[in-house]
């Protein structure tokens, strides 16, 4: 019978087995990222929703007060990371994309995932959530920064704000929505149901995903 904790112990073959899946859709239907590309943010989103379903929510404030964790993950996401990426630039050709790509991966990676990676990997993941959204908004603010003291390229067409409103919206529904499925599950006893079965998506999704972004990558 396949439980769960079996599931997490064995999903490196999902994860091998959408390699192989995605890479075929690339290369068979290259059309599919039109798609495809419009089931990114309801999966991101409900995999966001499992995620918090997992938690206890209510703990979130008091992760808040933690002024310890808080610094030292600033510090080393924007003190000691940016100096370690900026050690990277100076080794690699001048060339624009590939600089660019880099900065935009390692000084502002996905805070998302962040979140289920640290639920998956039996982290912190109440911690993980209350640090997200601070986190994203101090990335937006020192990204430009950043990327004038690191390249010399013209940056008007790199930094586009108007992404930044999916991010937040893909972030806060899910996580109201577990909210309040963790408030009434202490009386609807459905909605504890939901809860429970909700443990299975975020295993599971990272196949889903990567199926839908190898599939994009061939476009």
């Amino acid at each position: 019978m396949m439980t769960r904790e079996r599931l997490e112990q064995h999903q490196v073959w999902w994860y091998v087995g959408a390699v192989l899946v995605g890479g075929g859709i690339g290369f068979t239907w290259p059309g599919g990222s039109q798609v495809l590309d419009v089931l990114v943010w309801p999966v991101l989103g409900l995999l966001l929703y499992a995620t918090f379903t997992q938690m206890n929510l209510a703990e979130i404030p008091r992760s808040f007060r933690d002024s310890r964790f808080l610094s030292t993950a600033l510090i080393g996401n924007f003190v000691l990371i940016p100096i370690v990426v900026f050690g990277i630039v100076q080794l690699l050709p001048n060339d624009e994309a590939l600089v660019l790509g880099l900065l935009l991966v390692l000084l502002a990676p996905c805070t998302d995932w962040f979140i289920t990676f640290s639920q998956l990997g039996g982290g912190d993941a109440v911690r993980a959530t209350a640090l997200t959204p601070i986190v994203l908004f101090v990335q937006l603010a020192l990204l430009p920064l950043y990327l004038l003291l690191f390249t010399e390229f013209e940056l008007s067409g790199v930094l586009d704000f108007d992404g930044l409103w999916p991010a937040l919206l893909v972030i806060g529904i899910p996580l109201v929505a577990a909210a309040l499925t963790e408030l009434g599950s202490r009386r609807v006893p459905q909605l504890k149901t939901v809860r429970d079965k909700a443990g299975w998506f975020p295993v599971l999704v990272d196949h889903d995903r990567a199926q839908l972004s190898l599939g994009q990558s061939h476009h």
